[in-house]
């Protein structure tokens, strides 16, 4: 009993450290000789509506660009273009639980079982790249680990966005 609380735990803990965020570049990029950006033209507003948790998320990267002391500059001027969408992706979820039953005694019995209904669901991941915006290449990516789903609340989805930027941020720019 004790040995299994104490695997429990350390799973548990284990599972606590892993990170939220993936991120990838451009090792060939000097990172130190970007300090201006903008969003992406499409993502700009007059061309296309930015929606609620689009709102939320240019806060976050304006703030957390804000932070890096990298100033926004418009899309013809700045060194970096900032891309972000919230890609979606499905997963098979178990509802509830199983049924079954069973007899027999010592090495012998019968039994049947029904397996716990699973459901398909859909929820989105934030994925923010930044480009070079000269050469048109994307030199960072980073992408998130936790989901947002339709049933949060306003408040919820804004403290998620601000938490899962600025995660992504803690690896802006690499090697420092």
């Amino acid at each position: 009993m004790t040995k299994t609380l104490l695997v429990c735990l350390i799973v548990l803990m284990l599972t606590g450290c892993a990170s939220n965020v993936v991120t990838d570049h451009d090792s060939g990029v000097v990172f130190g000789n970007y300090d201006s950006w903008d969003f992406a033209p499409s993502k700009k507003e007059g061309g296309e509506y930015v929606s609620l948790d689009g709102s939320r998320i240019r806060s976050a990267i304006e703030r957390e660009l804000g932070l890096k002391a990298m100033g926004q500059l418009t899309a013809e001027t700045a060194d970096l273009l900032v891309d972000w969408r919230i890609e979606t992706e499905a997963r098979l979820e178990r509802r509830g639980a199983g049924f079954g039953f069973g007899f027999g005694s010592g090495n012998f019995g019968w039994g049947i079982a029904a397996p716990p209904p699973i459901e398909q669901v859909n929820e989105g991941k934030l994925v923010i790249e930044l480009v070079d915006s000269q050469t048109k290449r994307v030199v960072w990516r980073a992408a998130s680990r936790r989901y947002l789903n339709e049933d949060q609340s306003s408040e919820t989805r804004r403290e998620l966005i601000d938490k899962i930027v600025a995660d992504m941020f803690k690896e802006y720019p690499p090697g420092v």
